[in-house]
């Protein structure tokens, strides 16, 4: 990536998304939301929200304005877009966890924030698909990675349209029958094509580039890998399409969602021959940190589907959902998300700081600027309280869950501190720091535009 752009506000979505992370588990350790309250309280939509929207969507969406670049090896239509998408997007949280606060009457400001929050949204994904889209669409033919973003992109779309005729019902702004219709019985498919088709697909294709990348393995491209994309492609049509479908004509949802499902779970299995690919071929033979916790998230993806399996056997899937999508929302997403982030902020931090005199000065390695067994016990305290978490909400234990909750909230924040050390240039030796009067790269936003 020598001569890559870098994408000026990255770093500010990076930071917008840790903070909604933290505060998500520091609401889930003081008991707020599910389990102490049903999985469609308003407390409990206010939650998922701010995990969903605020922490893992901001963080993918300030990771694609930085890779599908180097995916596609074009750059990025516009860099004027993202600042707006990311005001936006912060915005719109906010009016829609106030419509949350509102439904649940623990605010009494008789304003639209629902409505509102679902404008602002709305147009947040729009200028982040128009851009990321257009970037797409000028790089044709797309290789493997790049076509599962492209796929995931359509995922998100769906994903926010449906959202915003839920909150535009919530708020009775919307009184539309079919809109009505979507809305009492559409919630599956909004958590499916959010989870499975924007996040999940969108992982997967970044998660082809980034590991092969790092690991210094061969890019893929194989037949079973896009048997995959078109399997996850045709799950996630048949879940949107079909669903909404069977919704409005009065047929059964459950077998829609059951035909999707095994056409996901096809598409897994190809991903996970791919990813064990990568790391069998792989040129780097001792694995960095953020490469062993992206095997462990694999893991979680892996025991996300056993555990759906198994629960489908014994007839009690219905009764321990909320484990199945807190495996797939931390087990999966969040580990993946931050083992990438501890590495991505290092890799763009030597960019800006060290690209330009590569060749004319003494530099570190990108690895020079974190320093891993700090950063290590704070993701295994991290996957260990996952886990417990999961295994608390089978058992309905929710005093065990919240300590769960506390763990991971004190697993993100050593986390975090280790990712503004490494921004912070706070590893690197003295001889190979920046020269005396250089400043520092700022937190929020990258200075240079071009390394």
């Amino acid at each position: 990536m020598i001569g890559a752009t870098l994408c000026r506000w990255t770093m500010s979505y990076f930071a917008a998304a840790l903070t909604a992370l933290a505060a998500a588990e520091s609401l889930m350790a003081i008991g707020y939301g599910f389990p102490q309250t049903g999985l469609r309280a308003p407390d409990t939509l206010a939650l998922v929200h701010l995990v969903t929207i605020g922490w893992l969507s901001l963080a993918m969406c300030g990771a694609l304005f930085q890779f599908v670049p180097v995916l596609t090896s074009r750059p990025l239509y516009s860099d004027r877009l993202p600042l707006p998408a990311l005001i936006f997007l912060l915005t719109g949280l906010a009016a829609l966890l106030l419509g949350f606060l509102r439904l649940g009457g623990r605010i009494s400001m008789e304003l639209p924030f629902l409505a509102t929050g679902a404008c602002l949204l709305g147009a947040g994904f729009g200028l982040t698909l128009l851009n990321l889209g257009l970037t797409l669409w000028k790089a044709r033919p797309l290789q493997l990675p790049a076509r599962f973003v492209a796929v995931g992109l359509g995922g998100l779309a769906a994903t926010a349209l449906l959202g915003i005729i839920f909150a535009l019902v919530l708020d009775g702004t919307a009184v539309n029958d079919g809109w009505l219709t979507v809305s009492n019985s559409g919630l599956p498919i909004h958590v499916i094509a959010g989870f499975g088709g924007w996040l999940t697909l969108t992982a997967a294709g970044v998660s082809y580039r980034l590991l092969a990348m790092f690991m210094l393995a061969p890019d893929l491209d194989r037949a079973g890998g896009r048997a995959g994309l078109w399997l996850g492609t045709l799950a996630l049509f048949v879940t949107v399409a079909g669903g909404v479908t069977a919704i409005c004509v009065g047929s059964s949802l459950g077998t829609v969602l059951a035909a999707a499902t095994l056409l996901a779970l096809g598409a897994l299995t190809l991903y996970g021959r791919d990813i064990l690919h990568l790391y069998r071929t792989r040129k780097r033979r001792t694995l960095e940190l953020n490469t062993r916790m992206a095997g462990l998230a694999f893991v979680g993806l892996a025991g996300a589907a056993v555990l759906s399996i198994m629960l489908v056997m014994v007839g009690s899937f219905s009764d321990h959902v909320d484990a199945v999508v807190f495996l797939v929302a931390f087990g999966w997403l969040t580990s993946l998300v931050l083992a990438k982030l501890y590495k991505i902020v290092a890799f763009l931090t030597w960019l800006e700081c060290y690209g330009p005199v590569l060749g004319k000065a003494p530099t570190p390695r990108v690895q020079d600027l974190v320093t891993e067994h700090r950063a290590s016990k704070w993701f295994r305290l991290h996957f260990g309280a996952v886990w417990f978490g999961t295994a608390a909400l089978l058992a309905n234990a929710p005093t065990g869950f919240r300590l769960a909750a506390l763990l991971m909230m004190a697993a993100t924040c050593g986390i975090v501190i280790q990712i503004v050390r490494t921004r912070r240039l706070s590893n690197i030796t003295a001889a190979l720091r920046p020269r005396a009067g250089a400043a520092m790269p700022p937190l929020l936003f990258s200075t240079r535009e071009r390394s």
